[in-house]
C-alpha cells in the first residue's frame, strides 16, 4: 500500500495465502498482490486512475471550505484488535477524525500505514482494512493513500496502524487549549469511561453480566452542531488516553484558570463505575472514543448542552464544571460527600494499549 488508493484498469491481482508471510512486503509480485486484493479493492472500489505515491487535493476546493489546513497524525496499537463496540480499524479512523473536528476542522481525507506481523490471518486484516473503509464512508471521509510493512513474528503484536488526517478549518472559528476563562462551563457529551471499560472486558479481566461496548465514534458532526449553537467556543478536546482528567489539567496549566468539577454531576455508566470501585480504578482517567470535553462562554452554555444532546452523539451529555481564577493550574473536584480532592496528571496510563 504506497500511493493513493485507485485501481489500474486491469483486473485487481489477488491473495490466495490463509496468511500474511514476509513476501508480502518484499515489493514483489506478493505485494502487489496484497495491495491490490486488500487496500485498492476495498478503500476505492471501481477506481481508474493510476498508482501514484501521493495523494494530490485541489487547493481551490480545500479553500472554498475554510482558512486553515488542520493536520494531524495517531498510531493505533489496541489490544486485543476486535472489542465490543469496535475493532483496530475503526477506532483508527474515528481517532484521527477526531482529532481534526475539536480543532474546529472538517475532515477531508486520511491516510493509513500498516505494519503487519508475518502469520497474521488474512481474514484478520481484511475485516480490519473493510471496518476502515465503512467508517470512513459513513463519515464521508475518504482514505486516499497509505504503506504497507511486514514484520517478522514478535516484531509487533498482530497488527498496528498508523493514521494521517488533513481537514479544513472554519474560517473566523478560533478554539485552543489556552484560551479559556474564569466563569467558562466545561461540557463533555455523554458517559465517560466506556472505551477504557470494554477494552479491559475484552481482555477477560472482567466478567461483567451486562457487556460494555466500546463508545468510539466520528465526532465531526456533533462539533459542527456544537459549533453552531455556540459559536463563541473556547475550546475542544477528546479525551481519549489519560481521559478527562488528562484534557481538564491541560486545559488549567495552558490557560493559567483553576477547573472545579462537581462528582455528582459526571456522566457514568453505573456498571463502569462499579468496576471502577471494584478494581480501585478513576473513571476520570478512562480513555474515551467518542467523548469531547467543551468549554463555552457561560451565556452559551445552555443553548450549547440543548444542542449537544438532540444529536445522537450526545443524549447523556452534561456540565460537568466551570472555570476559575482561583488555584490557576489545578483541577478540584468536588465529591458527593462535600469534600474536595485534586484531580491530578498520572505518571503513566491505568490501562495500557487501549488505542
Amino acid at each position: 500500500m504506497n500511493g493513493p488508493f485507485s485501481l489500474p484498469r486491469r483486473a485487481p491481482r489477488k491473495v490466495t495465502q490463509p496468511k500474511v508471510t514476509l513476501a508480502h512486503g518484499g515489493g514483489g509480485t506478493a505485494m502487489r498482490d496484497l495491495i491490490e486484493d486488500v487496500f485498492l479493492e476495498t478503500f476505492s472500489g471501481a477506481g481508474h486512475a493510476a498508482p501514484e505515491d501521493q495523494a494530490r487535493f485541489d487547493l481551490s476546493a480545500l479553500a472554498a471550505q475554510g482558512d486553515r489546513l488542520a493536520f494531524t497524525t495517531d498510531a493505533f496499537v489496541v489490544d486485543p484488535l476486535f472489542f465490543p463496540g469496535g475493532d483496530i480499524g475503526k477506532l483508527a479512523v474515528c481517532g484521527t477524525i477526531n482529532d481534526l473536528a475539536v480543532g474546529g476542522a472538517r475532515p477531508v481525507a486520511l491516510s493509513c500505514a500498516v505494519i503487519i506481523e508475518e502469520g497474521l490471518p488474512l481474514e484478520t486484516l481484511r475485516a480490519v482494512v473493510a471496518s476502515m473503509a465503512r467508517t470512513a464512508a459513513e463519515a464521508g471521509v475518504v482514505i486516499v493513500t497509505g504503506d504497507t510493512k511486514v514484520v517478522a513474528r514478535g516484531a509487533c503484536d498482530k497488527l498496528f496502524l498508523t493514521t494521517t488526517g488533513i481537514g479544513v478549518v472554519r474560517t473566523g472559528l478560533d478554539v485552543g487549549i489556552a484560551k479559556g476563562r474564569p466563569g467558562d462551563v466545561v461540557l463533555v457529551n455523554g458517559l465517560l469511561g466506556d472505551h477504557g471499560a470494554a477494552i479491559l472486558n475484552a481482555r477477560g479481566d472482567l466478567a461483567l453480566e451486562t457487556p460494555i461496548e466500546s463508545d468510539c465514534a466520528p465526532l465531526h458532526d456533533l462539533v459542527a452542531t456544537l459549533i453552531a449553537a455556540a459559536p463563541g467556543i473556547r475550546m475542544m478536546r477528546d479525551a481519549t488516553r489519560g481521559g478527562v482528567a488528562a484534557v481538564l489539567n491541560e486545559l488549567a496549566e495552558a490557560s493559567g484558570v483553576g477547573v472545579r468539577i462537581r462528582e455528582t454531576d459526571v456522566p457514568l455508566r453505573p456498571e463502569v463505575n462499579g468496576f471502577c470501585e471494584i478494581l480501585g480504578l478513576d473513571p476520570l482517567y478512562l480513555a474515551n472514543e467518542g467523548k469531547l470535553v467543551a468549554v463555552v462562554p457561560p451565556e452559551e452554555a445552555e443553548a450549547a448542552l440543548a444542542a449537544v444532546r438532540a444529536h445522537l452523539l450526545g443524549r447523556e451529555a452534561a456540565i460537568i464544571g466551570r472555570l476559575a481564577a482561583e488555584r490557576p493550574g489545578r483541577v478540584v473536584m468536588e465529591t458527593r460527600f462535600g469534600g474536595e480532592r485534586i484531580v491530578d496528571m498520572l505518571v503513566g496510563d491505568q490501562l495500557p494499549r487501549i488505542c
